[in-house]
């Protein structure tokens, strides 16, 4: 059998490669780390140069690349991810119960997975991780999201209420099937964005690659109604949650896609596009959201006028609360939790010391509008 011949200069490429990665790849990586961590900590900065400067230009081209593919390039990159790590730990495992590890393999491979996530670190903030040292939408609107008072909480859960059992009732189950088509779904919410960018320019810019999840229903058991993909631009919607809530899901997508990296704030663009949106169902699922966040927070310092007001609801809106609390109970496991518990991590280490309740952060901002603009502009 001939031996395979293998090219001089390829080989002498290759080495090249290596050594440069060796020598000087940290030293790239680590100075690329410290600018942006330095970059970070003008808020104003990033607000300027990067959130309203490169990123759009960035953003939007990665959602024009991809916009065309039904499926979600950042889906498969994920799986891709998983499988190889999976295919690593057994390999791992493998050498272990062979014996055959040594001090030098576990070096090696703490070196390269420190290589991995330093490079995995740039990569993310500079594609979108920035945003979340950006000034961001009180900056844009002038508000001060200071603490709600438990008055302010009380009335805000009333008003919210009011306002969705009104909707409620303009949302028959033809619309509501109607929305069960994902492209139905997805080009609505982008025109209801761009609507709502006439009233709020800082909204506007070319929208696209909003998608369903590959992973819905896995991320029912996971925990995660839609997630942005910062690699490639894309917006997952878990499609298979209850369809009152997937319009909101698919505008607060949209908002992180816009270069709202907190949760807070793409909670309250999100509503800010929904509570004027020509699509009665968007205003409806915005209300509700927003109602069920304002009700936990109350129901925690008075449950006594937290349960009086639930019985304000009206029937549609009750039989809604019910279908999401089942639909949720079907899939609880403590896989959820364990993922749950690493997305608070994740959220801590990004300028959002609350964790998983930066999510309810969102009601301080409806406060701050409402001092700012009155509560009939709720």
């Amino acid at each position: 059998m001939r031996g395979i011949k293998t090219n001089p200069a390829s080989s002498s490429l290759l080495r090249l490669f290596g050594a440069f990665r060796k020598r000087w790849g940290w030293v790239v990586l680590i100075v690329f780390v410290l600018v942006i961590r330095l970059f970070a900590t003008n808020a104003k900065q990033v607000e300027v140069f990067y959130s309203q400067g490169i990123y759009p230009v960035m953003s939007s081209l990665m959602r024009s690349a991809l916009n065309w593919l039904p499926l979600s390039v950042g889906d498969f990159l994920y799986g891709l991810v998983a499988l190889y790590g999976i295919g690593k730990a057994i390999s791992v495992i493998k050498r272990v119960i062979a014996g055959s590890h040594t001090r030098a393999y576990w070096l090696a491979g703490l070196r390269n997975f420190c290589f991995a996530a330093l490079v995995v670190y740039v990569v993310f903030n500079l594609c979108w991780g920035l945003n979340y040292n950006r000034l961001g939408i009180g900056y844009q609107l002038k508000l001060q999201p200071l603490l709600v008072s438990q008055t302010e909480i009380d009335t805000l859960t009333v008003h919210l209420l009011t306002q969705a059992n009104r909707y409620s009732g303009l949302v028959g189950s033809t619309t509501r099937q109607q929305f069960k088509q994902k492209e139905k779904l997805f080009n609505r919410a982008e025109s209801e964005v761009q609507q709502a960018s006439l009233r709020y320019p800082f909204l506007e810019a070319k929208l696209g690659a909003v998608k369903p999840s590959i992973y819905s229903y896995l991320g029912n058991y996971l925990g995660f109604q839609g997630y942005y993909n910062p690699f490639t631009g894309e917006g997952q919607v878990n499609t298979t949650i209850p369809v009152f809530l997937r319009p909101f899901v698919a505008t607060h997508e949209i908002a992180h896609q816009l270069g709202y990296a907190k949760e807070s704030e793409a909670n309250f663009v999100g509503f800010l596009v929904c509570k004027d949106a020509q699509e009665p169902l968007f205003r409806y699922a915005a209300y509700l959201d927003m109602y069920l966040y304002a009700h936990s927070i109350l129901y925690q310092v008075d449950s006594a006028r937290a349960n009086q007001i639930r019985m304000e609801r009206n029937k549609q809106v009750q039989a809604d609360i019910q279908e999401l609390k089942f639909f949720y109970q079907q899939y609880q496991t403590p896989l959820e939790e364990l993922v749950m518990q690493g997305y608070d991590y994740f959220l801590q280490a990004n300028e959002q010391p609350q964790g998983k309740q930066s999510y309810s952060q969102v009601l301080r901002w409806l406060m701050a509008w409402v001092r700012k603009e009155g509560w009939e502009a709720l």
